[in-house]
Formats: structure tokens, sequence, C-alpha cells
């Protein structure tokens, strides 16, 4: 604990100091999002209730919209005792300082919170003072390769200062950085995402000159950059592959600019997924699981397969990778040929929408995966 004015904080390794650090990052935190941080349910609604009754967090309501924000007590007292940390983020008329009630602020402002708690829940570092001050206006001294998986917001994307004018207007919520990969992030919520599609190409571009010609370039020269956008739920994949009347969602996805495009749900089974993704060698083991019983694949076929079962291809399409379900069905259309798909048993029905009757869907039980992984000697 620290103490200021006489008065005690929580240390921010706390759950309580969680809290308030992820609300000061975020500016105002969605309430029903305590519920995915890590601690028991009875704790946290203990220390949520504590931390209102000390005067250090309060409840926002509007529009039907509820949130968490920091008192001004709080707001000085974690100032007071940890400046180098919060300043950026508590002084000025920064977004995450001077709040706005309009729901379209607030709801940019929860959709960047999503996205640092999937990040969190999934072992990415994501707190600043955590990490290499990646896109300063001059780099640090001495930059070395990222150890572990990062996660910059795009307000730790725009301290580039004029260079980062070129990507205000792009709809990302930040950037993931693994080992030798790049992922742009975005979060569509509930609703369809609405792209900006010039400032996203402004973005993909800055990346490539900032991270992988300059700033790391003995990490990331020949990385591949990757979109990964997050939905609440599977409901909003289909239409961004264009199943439904409207087609204006599907045209960043799939107009070839990237090859690759992952959709996750924002909750734990994305974060689950999302470690695969910044695990490349986890996700080979499901994939040699998945592969038993199965011939080698076909490199280079007409026809993208990750497995044969005799003449008949086999995709492994967990990841959600969108542009690669699309030309996988497409090609079995144009062949008149059947295939079969493996997703997680919760992704079947949207993944049928945007597949043709001779795919066969076969699932992975989600809730045995997880089992299978955790009890497993290498995760002991």
């Amino acid at each position: 604990m620290s103490k200021a004015d006489g008065r005690v904080l929580p240390a921010l390794d706390t759950f309580p100091g969680l809290v308030l650090t992820l609300t000061a990052l975020s500016g105002e935190l969605p309430a029903a999002l305590v519920s995915r941080l890590p601690a028991a349910d009875t704790y946290k609604e203990y220390a949520v209730k504590q931390l209102k009754r000390d005067n250090l967090l309060r409840t926002f309501y509007r529009n039907g919209v509820r949130g968490l924000r920091l008192t001004a007590a709080a707001k000085h007292l974690l100032l007071e005792c940890w400046p180098d940390q919060f300043l950026p983020y508590l002084s000025g008329s920064t977004e995450t300082n001077q709040l706005k009630s309009e729901i379209a602020r607030r709801l940019r402002l929860h959709r960047m919170a999503e996205v640092l708690v999937t990040m969190l829940n999934a072992d990415v570092s994501v707190l600043p003072w955590e990490k290499p001050a990646l896109f300063s206006p001059t780099p640090p001294d001495g930059l070395t390769a990222l150890d572990r998986p990062a996660y910059y917001s795009s307000r730790e994307v725009k301290e580039l200062g004029k260079e980062a004018i070129k990507i205000r207007n792009s709809r990302s919520t930040g950037v993931l950085l693994t080992d030798g990969g790049i992922f742009i992030i975005y979060n569509t919520g509930p609703g369809q995402m609405k792209w900006e599609y010039k400032a996203e190409m402004r973005f993909k571009a800055l990346l490539e000159m900032e991270i992988c010609q300059t700033r790391l370039q003995a990490q990331f020269k020949r990385a591949v950059q990757t979109p990964i956008v997050f939905g609440i739920d599977m409901g909003q994949m289909p239409p961004l592959m264009g199943v439904g009347e409207d087609k204006r969602h599907n045209y960043f996805v799939l107009d070839g600019g990237f090859e690759q495009f992952y959709y996750l749900t924002n909750d734990h089974c994305g974060e689950v997924i999302l470690q695969l993704l910044c695990h490349p060698g986890e996700k080979a083991i499901l994939d040699g699981i998945l592969s038993q019983g199965f011939g080698s694949p076909r490199p280079g076929w007409m026809i993208e397969n990750d497995a044969m079962d005799g003449e008949i291809p086999v995709l492994f399409a967990y990841t959600c990778d969108m542009p690669r379900l699309r030309r996988f069905n497409a090609a079995l259309e144009k062949m008149d040929r059947p295939g079969t798909l493996f997703c997680f048993d919760f992704q079947a029905d949207a993944i049928r929408q945007v597949c043709g009757p001779d795919v066969d869907i076969q699932c992975i039980d989600f809730k045995a995966y997880e089992r299978s992984v955790f009890l497993s000697p290498e995760n002991n």
C-alpha cells in the first residue's frame, strides 16, 4: 500500500490496484468488465464496493450504459504516489482525464478497455511502464527485441507525434507485437465496424516504416501484419464476410489488403485463441492433434488445406481467419468438391452461415480442449 495525504491506496499489484489502474488507463471501465478480471467473484464484488466506500471509484450511468470512473480524490492520490505511471493519463486534456458523457465517446472508451482486459488475460504485457516506450517520438536507447507479447494502445501509438496524424481516423484500438508477428487490433463490440479504409492502410504503412524498418528491424523486418477484429459474440462475424443484405462491412476484410484477418470473441474463449496466435508452438500442438488420422497436407494445392482425408481437403479454422475461410469455400464450390472444416463448438453456427452445403463442419469441444491444456504436464 502507498500513502498520500494520510490516506492509503491499494498497491498496484493487488486486485483493487488493478481496477484503479485499468480505470485510469481506460478513462471509463465498463462495469460488467470487472467480472472478467482474475479473482474470486465474491472478492471482486467486495473490492469494488470498498473502493467506492473509500471515495476512489464511482459509477457513471447514462443512456443505459454503466461504467466505472475514478473520483477526483483517486486521481490526485494516484498522481501523488505514482506520477511517472499516471501523469500521461490523469492530467491535462487527455481523453482519459477530460471525460465526456456523449455515448459515442464512452463506447469508444469501453471498446478500448475490453481489448485491454482481453490482452491482460491472455498474458500480454499491457501496462505502459512494464514494456519499452516503443512509440515515443525518439526511440529509447538500447531498444532490443521484445521478449514477450506486448500490446500498445492507439493512444500509445499516437505518442509518435506528427507521424500519428496520418492515422487519426483509424478504427484500430492498438497493435499487438509478438515474436515476429504484428497484429492490428479492432473491436466492433455488439455492432458492425464502420471501416475507414484509407486510414487503416495508412496505419499499416506507419507500422511498416516505424516498427519493421526502423525501431525493431532485427525482430520484425520480415513480419507480416495481420488484423484481429474482436466482437461481443460470433454473431458479428458473418456480416463481416458478406452474409446479409448489407455488404458494406466486408470490403475491408475480404478485399485482399490482408491475406489473413482473424475474428475473435471478446471473452474468455477469445483470450484462449489469442494465446494460440501469440504462441505458434502451442497452436502447432493443437494442429498436430487434429491431424491425427489424416494424410499430410498438400502445399500449394488449388484448395487450401491443413490435412487431407483421402481426396477431401481438411481445414483447421478455429482461429476464424475470414479470408482463408472464404478462399476455402469458394474453391470447393468452383471445383464442386466436398471439404471438412474443424472449429470450436461455439463458432460452428456462425461458420455454417458463411460456408456452402458441401462443407462438413466438425466441432472441437472448447471446454474439453481447455481442460486438456491446463491439465497437461507442460502447464503444471
